[in-house]
């Protein structure tokens, strides 16, 4: 967890590396004392250039991303390193991209989890930080012993192993679990959670209940929620029974370390009749499978199966099914009583495609917005789900709501924009889609929305400035490209 972050020429790991279906070379590299990422691609004179590194996310065991900053807002680097497998490929999700995905934004719930100390972003802001965006790097005490300051003063500090189960559990739950939604509490982030405090104050997490889960990169906890070493351990049992947080095993170590974890419930009379021949108890119960949410990535199965070969195929069997699932709150396993959450936690599964549950979701919001009729991310949310489905007099109603209870929603603004340019109020489509661009400038579709607009009105240069923009934090965006060559001719115009 030390290593979770930190300066990114300490320890850096070099690349030279063509990705085929892109056609793009990148380069890590360190010179002048700093490390740097250089794109171009060959045939492509347009796409070229190069960013400097400031930080590295991951401490190299899974692998390792680089951070760059551009006007101050922090993205991630198209490329990463993956060390299972031993490569360089495109972030995750982006494998197959056959374009350069420069506008990756750094979100909180990433870099929360990865430093010590993080300033939160500039207000209305997605990824624009103070610098530095952190004061510490990588995971320090604080993170699960609580705020220092007393401590110093010769007070106490947060025991997890103190604490209730639940309140011991969180701890680990704030990193180690990412569940099928997690929907922030009105006013609350996770960054705010504190060891010691309720970590369901500031955040819930959704599951499938009814069917096993897939294994994602970030599914520790809620795996071992499934195992029947925990479920007949109860409260007893916790990730620190088998992990210490201080402390990591050698390679040497490891098979006798963790066997001992296993016999010390199990008992040394079942390690001498059960297959005494393989000490290694986690590589028949706990094996590594590759992760279905990072490519390149094995995650150790925390279900502890007892038949492992057998449960991956009910794995597989389960997800193959199209019956929508219960969504229920994790870990208490039950239906939230709070309507709006779980409206939000199935909006998040149809904005990610799965539109089966699009019924559903529009029956909660029914339901929640007589609870919570000024929620702006309610309101915002329903606001989309008008516009999508073809209703941009209610969706308008929607997002203005939402922007009056909280004016810094990036997302509410630029779709409200595409409705009024669309009723002709194009000069209040453009204040908005301004105001949008000039808080989230990697989000290119809303600088192309200006530069059409301008192009329309027939001012060729405002709009060639913000192709500009838009081309400064996505240099690869075909259209963007196109209509910048457009207006660069003998003969400026538009689409």
């Amino acid at each position: 967890m030390a290593l979770a972050s930190g300066p990114a020429v300490d320890g850096l790991i070099t690349a030279d590396w063509m990705h085929q279906k892109s056609g793009v070379h990148y380069r890590i590299y360190a010179e002048d004392r700093k490390a740097w990422l250089s794109f171009e691609r060959p045939n492509d004179p347009a796409v070229r250039g190069r960013r400097q590194l400031p930080y590295y996310i991951g401490s190299g065991r899974r692998g390792r991303t680089y951070l760059f900053a551009l006007d101050g807002f922090l993205f991630e680097s198209p490329v990463n390193w993956y060390t299972g497998r031993h490569v360089w490929d495109m972030a995750p999700g982006f494998v197959d991209a056959s374009l350069i995905p420069m506008n990756l934004p750094v979100f909180t719930g990433c870099l929360h989890c990865h430093v010590s100390g993080m300033q939160p972003p500039i207000q209305g802001t997605q990824n624009r930080y103070p610098v530095p965006p952190f004061s510490q790097a990588g995971v320090g005490c604080e993170r699960c012993h609580g705020p220092g300051a007393e401590h110093a003063k010769g007070g106490a500090i947060v025991n997890p192993a103190k604490l209730d189960p639940a309140g011991r559990d969180e701890v680990c739950m704030q990193c180690h679990l990412e569940g099928k939604a997690a929907i922030e509490q009105p006013g609350r982030h996770l960054y705010d959670y504190q060891p010691g405090q309720q970590l369901s104050e500031y955040i819930h997490y959704f599951v499938f209940a009814d069917q096993q889960r897939s294994l994602g990169a970030v599914s520790q906890v809620e795996a071992l929620a499934q195992s029947v070493c925990k479920k007949k351990s109860g409260d007893t049992m916790s990730c620190t029974t088998c992990h210490d947080p201080h402390s990591e095993p050698s390679a040497a170590e490891r098979v006798s370390y963790y066997r001992q974890k296993c016999l010390a419930c199990h008992g040394a009379k079942l390690g001498s009749r059960h297959h005494p021949e393989q000490p290694d108890c986690t590589s028949c119960h706990m094996p590594a499978s590759l992760s279905t949410d990072v490519a390149h990535t094995d995650v150790t199965d925390h279900r502890i199966l007892r038949r492992p070969s057998v449960s991956l195929q009910l794995l597989q069997d389960a997800n193959t099914k199209h019956d929508l699932p219960r969504l229920v709150r994790f870990p208490d396993m039950k239906t939230d009583e709070d309507v709006r959450d779980l409206a939000l936690a199935w909006d998040s599964l149809v904005n990610k495609g799965m539109t089966a549950a699009a019924p559903e979701t529009e029956k909660l919001f029914r339901m929640a917005i007589k609870k919570s009729p000024d929620d702006p991310a309610l309101l915002s949310a329903m606001g989309y789900s008008a516009q999508r489905k073809g209703e941009p007099d209610r969706a308008r109603e929607l997002y203005r709501k939402a922007l009056a209870a909280d004016p810094s929603l990036i997302d509410a603004s630029a779709n409200l924009a595409v409705i009024e340019a669309g009723s002709g109020h194009l000069r209040e489509a453009v204040r908005l889609w301004e105001e949008a661009f000039e808080r989230a400038p990697g989000q290119s579709s809303i600088g192309m929305n200006i530069a059409r607009a301008f192009c329309g009105a027939g001012q060729v240069d405002r709009a060639r400035d913000y192709v500009l923009r838009v081309l400064e934090f996505n240099p690869d965006l075909t259209e963007a490209k196109n209509l910048f060559q457009r207006l660069n001719g003998p003969d400026p115009k538009c689409d």
